[in-house]
């Protein structure tokens, strides 16, 4: 009797550790399950954000890497979405204004644009012997990636076939002969729309105040611009350079001599002809003095109304034929100060 007590007492201990045991291993793996689970949750958070959309590519993002113009003798071209090395030679004076400095500047002989020097100092130089395009060897040192040719001239005689080959080249008939268009133009192929109206804003502003000054004395009146250099003289008409701030922007008349033309020898027998209120002249980089003095020595020239009048100024070759608005303005500059100081 009392060994088989023994015997039920030992089963209910080995029963009741068992039990122990089987209720401590639930609470462990309970506990695991909570601790498990809350911390899956901030995983599970910091995870989130690796479920997202993946972010834009960088096309989406920014736009497609090039995109096709066409120019204005019909070429159809490729050009980069925001073009880096560009080379627009006699271009330089817009480019500056829109901010952007070219891979190479213009150039005769050695000598750059002089009124652009002190922002182009460091850039190459790219020369034109005889208003002739550098060949494309010297262009692809340069290693542009948009080439602006601002002028149909330029153009020529395969230069477009040959220049096309070392980058996209576009072609503008004549940029100077419309700036505002122009610098349109290029704000939109260099990616610079916002620089352009900018520029073309405070150009603007300048070309009224200037206008209304001047209104009182051109009212009714000519003006004629007469470049000479060492191979003669000539009269500039109202499309290029100075010819065209006079004319068009400052809206002063122009001779009948150029109303059809973009110039016109000076020649002393054309003198009779040249009806001018106020004469302005170049004398390209000195070279033009002796035509000077041909012309100036005449009797006919000393008898004309801008001569006895005093109304005869001689102004600067570096940026009256310069075809930009830092030059167009400096150009506005010199009006004002001749005419209505």
């Amino acid at each position: 009797m009392l060994q088989r007590f023994h015997l039920a007492l030992k089963s209910i201990k080995t029963s009741g550790l068992t039990l122990l045991i089987v209720m401590m291993a639930v609470s462990l793996l309970a506990a695991c399950g909570s601790k498990d689970q809350n911390t899956a949750e901030p995983s599970q958070e910091a995870a989130a954000p690796a479920q997202t959309e993946a972010p834009e590519t960088t096309e989406a993002a920014e736009g497609p890497s090039t995109r096709t113009v066409t120019d204005e003798l019909d070429h159809e071209l490729t050009i980069p979405s925001k073009p880096l090395k560009v080379f627009a030679p006699y271009m330089e004076d817009s480019l500056l204004s829109l901010g952007v400095l070219p891979v190479a500047q213009w150039a005769d002989g050695e000598n750059g644009q002089p009124y652009l020097q002190d922002q182009l100092a460091d850039v190459p130089k790219a020369n034109f012997v005889g208003g002739t395009p550098p060949s494309p060897e010297v262009v692809m040192d340069f290693e542009p990636d948009l080439i602006i040719l601002h002028t149909a001239f330029y153009a020529e005689n395969g230069v477009y076939e040959k220049y096309s080959k070392i980058a996209p080249t576009y072609v503008f008939k004549n940029a100077a002969g419309d700036l505002q268009s122009s610098i349109t133009k290029l704000g939109e192929l260099l990616g610079k729309t916002d620089e352009a109206e900018q520029a073309l804003s405070a150009y603007d502003q300048k070309k009224e105040e200037a206008k209304a000054k001047l209104a009182p004395v051109i009212e009714g009146k000519k003006a004629a611009l007469i470049n000479f250099n060492g191979k003669g003289m000539y009269l500039i008409g109202g499309n290029y350079f100075g010819g065209y701030v006079l004319s068009h922007e400052l809206g002063i008349g122009k001779s009948k001599l150029v109303e059809t033309v973009n110039s016109v020898d000076a020649s002393p027998e054309i003198l009779p002809e040249l009806d001018a209120d106020f004469i302005f002249t170049i004398n390209y980089k000195g070279t033009g003095t002796a035509n000077i003095k041909t012309l100036t020595d005449n009797g006919i020239w000393k008898s004309m109304p801008a001569a006895k009048n005093g109304y005869v100024y001689e102004v600067s070759d570096q940026y009256w034929t310069g075809g930009g608005l830092i030059a167009y303005g400096k150009i506005i500059d010199d009006v004002v100060r001749l005419l209505a100081p």
